[in-house]
């Protein structure tokens, strides 16, 4: 063998060697890339406390107040137990008792989600065609209170609002981590259907509640 192909030789487990370090630095940094979009999990954010707003943001975003339970009303079914802060006033609102005796349409959202920006008008207006028939109510699954109620104004969405920073609603009806969801509650408290998708329009939501609750409303 020449001399000249000794060097090549010795060459060889240095080569390796960088090979699989190249590798392993290729692997890593598909590892760590950021998989899904805003809509699934948000923006990234440090562990921190809640952004909880104050009184005077909840006055000017002027949300409709939350429902209350009924004299003598308990909490059943799946939300049974779940306490989340009202968005209106920072009250505390026992969720499965403020819905029950009446249909519900949940609304699963967040201030960062682009469907839920464009879903949300259709849920004001259905709301308002709805009267009393059933309630309408959205969680905000984030735990900034202040840019949900930005974001709310900024739509001019006025509906009733709960802060769910734990997604609680989401755990409890087994909804995957995914915004915009939609949980439409019965009367007793028993989840009709989770609707993991964004409404079309109002008549998308008419369709929807009349074919899982059976409450009928002209659009």
């Amino acid at each position: 063998m020449s001399d000249s192909a000794e060097p090549s030789l010795s060459r060889r487990p240095a080569l390796r060697w960088a090979l699989a370090a190249l590798i392993v630095v290729v692997a890593a940094a598909v590892a760590l890339w950021p998989r899904g979009g805003s809509e699934t999990t948000g923006p990234a954010r440090t562990a921190k406390q809640p952004a909880v707003a104050s009184a005077e943001q909840r006055a000017a975003a002027g949300l409709t107040a939350c429902p209350v339970p009924a004299a003598g009303a308990t909490g059943t079914g799946p939300l049974a137990g779940i306490t989340l802060t009202c968005l209106a006033d920072g009250a505390p609102v026992d969720l499965s008792a403020a819905l029950a005796g009446k249909p519900a349409l949940l609304n699963l959202w967040a201030y960062w989600c682009g469907p839920c920006a464009v879903e949300l008008p259709h849920l004001q207006e259905f709301a308002q065609r709805a009267g009393t028939e059933l309630t309408v109510l959205t969680v905000h699954t984030d735990p900034d209170e202040v840019k949900a109620l930005a974001r709310l104004s900024g739509l001019g969405i006025t509906l009733p609002g709960v802060a769910d920073p734990q997604a609680s609603v989401r755990a409890a009806v087994g909804a995957p981590a995914v915004l915009p969801v939609s949980v439409l509650v019965r009367a007793d408290g028993t989840i009709a259907s989770v609707e993991v998708r964004t409404f079309a329009d109002v008549a998308d939501i008419a369709d929807t509640v009349a074919e899982e609750l059976g409450v009928r409303i002209a659009v």
